[in-house]
């Protein structure tokens, strides 16, 4: 059974060391055929060290939930609030809708969902989260509901969000969902 022993220096948050706990494990884990019970994670802090010649005393900042970013992104979304949806993308910002339809603003969103809906609301019902290098990989998985632009109502129709969250700003989204099925389904 895996023991992993990490040093820290002081300065980071309880919360910020049981995530580092839980995802240490879940990294052994993912490499080691261990049983939850069986992997210890033991966290230590030290008042300094040296390295390149540098003293340090204190430690660096924590990376924020990148699922929690991503809330925090679709609840303004869903609020109509764009300027506070907007503090959590980055610069360089894209999105993709279904048949290939990009963007890089929040105002394009909305000029292209104008004539298409009267209102539309996520619902999330799963989070999925993975990290790769410096970033994460946040999957919103729940369904949607709202008006058509035409006064038809919808509800229940799937949908699949991918992110990719880097340095806590949200660089990529990639829309997926049952939309325009239902669309189809219901024309007949």
């Amino acid at each position: 059974m895996p023991v992993i022993s990490v040093t820290l220096l002081p300065g980071y948050a309880p919360e910020v060391q049981h995530r580092l706990v839980q995802r240490l494990a879940v990294t052994a884990r993912s490499v080691i055929a261990a049983a939850d019970a069986g992997t210890t994670v033991f966290i230590q802090e030290v008042s300094t060290y040296q390295r390149d010649g540098k003293v340090f005393t204190g430690g660096g900042a924590a990376r924020p939930v990148a699922s929690e970013v991503v809330m925090a992104f679709l609840n303004a979304l869903g609020e109509r609030n764009l300027d506070l949806a907007a503090t959590h993308l980055s610069a360089n910002f894209a999105m993709t809708f279904p048949d290939k339809v990009q963007m890089h603003t929040l105002q394009e969103l909305v000029a292209w969902s104008r004539p298409r809906y009267q209102s539309i609301t996520k619902t999330v019902e799963h989070l999925d989260e993975s990290w790769r290098g410096d970033g994460a990989v946040v999957y919103a998985s729940g369904c949607l509901s709202g008006v058509f632009h035409n006064g038809d109502t919808f509800e229940g129709i799937r949908f699949i969000d991918r992110f990719e969250v880097v340095d806590g700003r949200i660089e990529r989204q990639d829309v997926w969902n049952d939309l325009e099925a239902y669309k189809m389904i219901h024309a007949a």
